[in-house]
């Protein structure tokens, strides 16, 4: 991924050399060349990820004329892609971001030891029914529901025994669907506390600026720019609920109708046009994104 941004475009390049600047190593190498395992470990896919968005966005910006300040009214990211929002929003600096998102993977890998914790997508329920779920399904353990993706898509997570129980809840409930995930770790629960006081830790030693444009935060969907309140969402987010329903609908309340994902893959666009119906919703991750997002957005503009 991002690759063919970073061999077309010189201003994609100097994103993934930034962060492989700042990590120390060359990250870039591993996106491109792999091992998939070890790029898919969780310290790797975060920054990884960020930088992938970041090299797009800079493409936007030079080819269709993209400015967040004048252009975003809002700006959101899902899970660790508030991180990259609050980048391309120059709240953070690339390098910083990419260090943050190391600290993160490493301290999410570290809270609980593999096979302890699971995650699980059930497929089918609205929200409310998916936290009765999670509810009935700890019996003294941890399960929470993690992700409200929108669509009647929500990931539950906590300890695998009582995620597994979810799992059999749900199908119970009338879940179309309910399945674990290969995931190495139950992101966004109460599991992931030590995670939350190293990022407080980590959080608390970088700089962070008022947002060109407004951050959707997960943890509250709804707007924030306040550096403070910034710092203390993303401490939150570890172990919050990720609130992209919501926020996506946040949104749309105030007006917007035109969303730009940015960076690898196509799914949060596609969870926004089963949101906020009537909207519309490109994805850009490579050169022939670009040239069709130009498009797109001289007709938004207009």
């Amino acid at each position: 991924m991002g690759k063919a941004l970073a061999e077309e475009f010189p201003v994609a390049r100097a994103v993934f050399d930034e962060v492989d600047s700042a990590l120390g190593e060359k990250l870039s190498t591993l996106i491109w060349e792999g091992p998939a395992e070890t790029l898919q470990l969780t310290q790797n896919a975060q920054p990884a990820l960020m930088a992938v968005s970041l090299a797009a966005l800079r493409v936007l910006e030079t080819e269709a004329g993209v400015d967040v300040a004048r252009d975003a009214a809002f700006v959101a990211g899902h899970s660790l892609g508030e991180y990259s929002a609050l980048a391309a929003a120059g709240s953070l600096t690339v390098s910083d971001t990419a260090r943050l998102l190391r600290t993160r993977g490493l301290a999410m890998q570290k809270a609980v030891p593999v096979g302890v914790g699971a995650m699980a997508a059930l497929l089918g329920l609205d929200y409310e029914t998916a936290a009765e779920v999670a509810r009935e399904a700890a019996q003294g353990q941890v399960c929470q529901a993690a992700n409200d993706n929108g669509g009647g898509q929500v990931v539950v997570s906590g300890d695998k025994a009582a995620v597994e129980r979810a799992t059999e809840i749900a199908k119970a409930k009338g879940a179309k669907r309910a399945m674990l995930l290969p995931v190495s770790a139950p992101f966004h629960c109460s599991l992931m506390q030590p995670a939350a006081d190293a990022m407080a830790e980590a959080l608390a030693n970088v700089t962070i600026t008022s947002p060109k444009s407004f951050l959707v935060s997960n943890v509250l969907a709804s707007a924030i720019t306040a550096p403070d309140e910034i710092r203390k969402r993303l401490v939150e987010q570890v172990t919050g609920t990720v609130r992209w329903r919501e926020s996506v609908a946040f949104m749309a309340k105030q007006g917007v109708t035109y969303f730009i994902e940015i960076g690898s893959g196509k799914v949060l666009s596609g969870l926004v046009k089963r949101i906020a119906e009537g909207a519309s919703a490109v994805a850009v991750g490579t050169p022939g994104d670009i040239a069709a997002a130009k498009d797109a957005i001289a007709a938004a503009r207009a």
